[in-house]
């Protein structure tokens, strides 16, 4: 399958990386001429000198620019019957998050969207020992890094955890408390929010890209047990009440890549092998809840 890639910054240049043995040929493109040239000499794959020219010259494209372009760049690339798989947020919100979702039901085009710690062995491996959690907290912290700042850290970083949160919940959002503040720009930076689901579970998230030091940490609490999931070092830890006594449940996680994974299941939905883990819908999801927290942020003064 010919894929391409567009917008070559950070991640675009580890899709198109990867992509080079799991493609037939691979494209790229970026809104900088002399970063298209760069990293398709350096990759050794094709350039191509406008996104209308890599979209009539691949059969699957990625969409790793700014969130800010996303929905234009992806209508453009279903219109050019291409199936796509967006990075995240699957837009700038919800509405065009929606039109991006009907178009491509319409067209009948496959439309993924990169929430990559899905694909995290870590997360993969915990996912068999979650099952109903009534307490979840998440922390993600992250020194400040020039990218990613044209949207709100609840955007950037938070919605990661609100995708994961609820994939597991399965349960409608019913209360949302948040706060934030903005530091070194001017979208919020640092953001916490506590979420209620219907069920009754809770879960707390919080959201830097100003911290010291990074942190990737999701932990759940439910009925007889507990799983503690570190992204970063890709390690599980799980905890059993087994009769009067509390006791370690043995994990093994793969080294898989997660980019990797994402990219094959992308690939798999492309060549009709069922719909991708993280489709359209679910990053449909994730950003109403992610604009949820950020609207009780506003409602409650938080800049």
């Amino acid at each position: 399958m010919r894929v391409g890639v567009i917008g070559v910054g950070h991640l675009g240049y580890h899709h198109a990386r990867i992509l080079r043995s799991l493609a037939s040929e691979v494209t790229v493109f970026d809104a900088r001429e002399a970063r298209t040239a760069e990293v398709a000499s350096e990759l050794g794959v094709a350039a191509a000198s406008s996104a209308s020219e890599l979209l009539s010259r691949v059969d699957a494209v990625v969409v790793a620019s700014d969130t800010v372009t996303h929905h234009d760049v992806v209508m453009q690339a279903l219109a050019a019957g291409c199936h796509t798989l967006v990075e995240k947020p699957i837009a700038s919100d919800s509405i065009q998050a929606a039109r991006l979702a009907s178009e491509a039901e319409r067209l009948g085009r496959v439309l993924a969207v990169g929430h990559v710690e899905r694909f995290n062995p870590a997360v993969v491996a915990a996912g068999a020992l979650i099952d109903s959690p009534m307490f979840v907290e998440a922390h993600r912290l992250a020194p400040f890094k020039h990218r990613g700042i044209d949207v709100s850290v609840v955007m950037d970083l938070m919605i990661h955890d609100i995708d994961l949160v609820l994939s597991f919940v399965r349960s409608p959002v019913s209360e949302v408390h948040a706060s934030g503040v903005a530091v070194l720009t001017d979208k919020v930076d640092i953001a916490s929010a506590r979420v209620m689901f219907a069920n009754g579970a809770v879960a707390n998230l919080t959201a830097s890209r100003i911290s010291r030091e990074p942190m990737r940490k999701l932990r759940f609490f439910q009925q007889r047990g507990y799983v503690s999931i570190d992204f970063a070092g890709r390690t599980v830890e799980a905890l059993k009440v087994d009769g009067e006594s509390i006791r370690p449940v043995p994990v093994v996680v793969t080294d898989a890549d997660p980019l990797t994974c994402e990219l094959q299941d992308f690939l798999s939905a492309c060549g009709g092998g069922g719909r991708p883990l993280v489709g359209a819908a679910e990053g449909v999801r994730a950003i109403r809840a992610a604009e949820l927290i950020t609207s009780r942020m506003t409602t409650a003064g938080s800049a």
